[in-house]
């Protein structure tokens, strides 16, 4: 499964150079010139890593990355910046950072600094296979397959699934979901499981013939 990094930084050039650089190098990129729409995105896919910049319009990256871990996003996080001094490393590993280069930089060791968070991070995928009914879920791939062929899901929507197969018979009211898949973010509402539910319903049994999840009106969701 290919590796999968955000880089979140303002200067565009700056961004697609690194962007060229990581795609030689195999991994996938995902690249921002400010953090509006990153935490969509580390929610909805499976991120391997961010590359942040600290002095950004609207947020500052250091400030965007503490509120990420107060919220239970744990992406690692390599710092880039032009805030050299001491204070500004320390205040960077303080907020979350994983690991903190300053700019100018040398394009080959944020590479070797990349694959060193990578391998002290990343570790070894959860193995096995969850299954239910005709679905399969390969928690080492995040791969699902129906009846044998394969279905895409974002992060978010595994996560729920598996979250779901994982209590079979039992009955999870929103609350319940908004804590174990979405992490509890209060500015999440009922409205944000059922929306996502339906989107999940729409991938996995989109001629509706199967009926996997079952509302329960004024409860939940359950495994039919």
């Amino acid at each position: 499964m290919q590796t999968t990094i955000v880089i979140v930084e303002d200067e565009e050039d700056l961004l697609e150079l690194i962007e060229y650089n990581l795609e030689k190098e195999g991994f996938e990129t995902i690249g921002f010139l400010n953090t509006k729409n990153v935490r969509r995105v580390l929610e909805e896919e499976s991120v391997d890593l961010m590359i942040m910049d600290r002095n950004l319009p609207g947020a500052e990256g250091s400030e965007f990355v503490a509120l990420l871990r107060k919220e239970g996003i744990q992406t690692p996080v390599i710092y880039l910046s032009a805030k050299n001094k001491e204070s500004d490393i320390e205040e960077g590993f303080m907020r979350g950072g994983d690991d903190y280069m300053t700019k100018p930089f040398n394009m080959k060791e944020l590479l070797l600094r990349i694959n060193a968070v990578l391998r002290r991070t990343k570790g070894t995928p959860s193995e096995g296979v969850v299954a239910y009914r005709d679905i399969l879920l390969n928690l080492a791939s995040r791969e699902v397959t129906i009846e044998g062929s394969p279905i895409t899901l974002t992060k978010l929507e595994f996560d729920l699934l598996h979250t779901l197969i994982s209590n079979q018979n039992v009955v999870l009211d929103r609350d319940y979901l908004l804590e174990h898949v979405w992490g509890g973010d209060e500015v999440y509402q009922d409205r944000t499981v059922n929306v996502a539910i339906n989107r999940l319903k729409e991938k996995i049994d989109p001629d509706k013939s199967k009926e996997y999840i079952k509302t329960v009106r004024g409860v939940g969701y359950t495994l039919c």
